[in-house]
């Protein structure tokens, strides 16, 4: 009895020191280091701050033929919010072609003559809004915030008045009631980091020992495969954890986007999704012979099918069929919609078990073929 407690603190023992050469290795290589703590907090503040599909501070002009007090609080209303700079006050129609050709700003907004007047006695007034097409939905968005803080100026006035023939439309935007980008980029680009570094950075860690000579003495180890696998996955396991917290911290106090479901339910599904990440780099690690190889095959094959497949940039609905029933395979589409649910939707776990099957799916699965890859490899 004593003799098995004695092999089987051994083999804990041997596990321990494995990961702990893992850690070494690790803390050595400050490249290494940068890639992962360092890439992950550049990532959320570029998406968040930078690549945004929000149309923000936009500059436009306005030729304003009336120049009288409606005009004029509405021109006031534009450049106060947040979508526009008012840059230029025109004079004439040819101005307007000339500032386009020229690029200085993106939307003209005209008044006619006796624009006040009109609005007061007939009841109706008509402002003509020109923008740049040559990016239509940069145009298209812009004519959509000026219409409706135009629509919003006429409410506010109108009052108790009940205007002819008028049509009135009510918006909600639900979950993100100011249309801010980074409620759509922080999901994404927390699928997308977790899985570039994870599947990147052990994909490379068996064929390094391959490379460096190392294996043999991981032959000789007491350790069943499994635990050898379990030892190089432990460390960036809990590097992953510190980019999920970095991540989260800078998207609440940062990017200003709240988490409303449970903290605890979307630090549970990440850890399932870096267990699986860690298992594809795993599977690649052992099916490689180099490290340009194992890298190569992380980067190209999980980079594109990342952000292309998983919703992220593009809907999935407006694919081809065939690219929807592939984008069921990678799995950032799973843990993406997971955090928009939890993070974004203050939805539980009943929102998302089928994601979250599905995930433990794929570890399994993942799991099972790189134990049985690295069994060949030791023969």
């Amino acid at each position: 009895m004593e003799q098995i407690t004695r092999k089987s603190n051994n083999r804990n023992n041997a596990l321990l020191a494995f990961i702990r050469k893992e850690f070494f290795h690790i803390f050595r290589d400050k490249r290494t280091m940068f890639i992962l703590l360092g890439m992950p907090i550049v990532e959320i503040i570029i998406f968040g701050f930078a690549l945004t599909n929000e149309v923000k501070n936009s500059k436009i002009a306005v030729f304003d033929q009336s120049a009288d007090a409606a005009t004029m609080a509405i021109t006031s209303e534009l450049n106060a919010s947040r979508y526009f700079d008012v840059v230029r006050q025109l004079h004439s129609y040819n101005e307007i072609g000339a500032e386009f050709r020229k690029g200085t700003m993106k939307m003209a907004v005209v008044f006619p003559k006796n624009f006040n007047q009109d609005l007061q006695h007939l009841n109706k007034g008509q402002v003509q809004l020109i923008a740049d097409a040559s990016d239509p939905n940069v145009a298209t968005t812009l004519t959509n915030y000026a219409s409706a803080v135009i629509l919003d100026y006429q409410d506010r006035i109108t009052q108790q008045r009940k205007l002819p023939y008028t049509i009135k439309t009510e918006q909600r935007m639900l979950y993100n009631p100011q249309l801010k980008g980074a409620y759509s980029f922080v999901p994404g680009v927390m699928a997308m980091v977790l899985m570039l570094i994870c599947t990147m950075m052990t994909a490379v860690t068996i064929v390094k020992e391959k490379e460096t000579g190392t294996m043999e003495i991981m032959l000789v180890s007491p350790l069943q495969p499994l635990k050898i696998i379990v030892a190089k996955a432990v460390p960036y396991l809990l590097l992953s954890l510190v980019n999920i917290a970095s991540i989260l911290l800078l998207s609440r106090f940062v990017l200003g986007v709240p988490i409303q479901g449970s903290l605890l339910l979307l630090i549970s599904e990440g850890i399932l999704f870096i267990i699986t990440s860690l298992t594809l780099g795993l599977l690649i690690s052992t099916s490689t012979d180099s490290q340009q190889t194992a890298m190569f095959i992380s980067l190209t094959g999980m980079f594109l099918p990342t952000v292309m497949l998983s919703g992220f940039m593009f809907p999935i609905e407006n694919m081809p069929k065939p690219l929807q029933i592939i984008s069921n395979l990678v799995p950032a589409r799973w843990f993406y919609s997971i955090v928009k649910d939890v993070m974004i939707k203050g939805l539980g776990f009943a929102a998302v078990w089928k994601e979250t099957l599905i995930l433990v799916g794929m570890t399994a699965g993942l799991l099972g073929l790189s134990i049985r890859k690295f069994k060949v490899r030791l023969e």
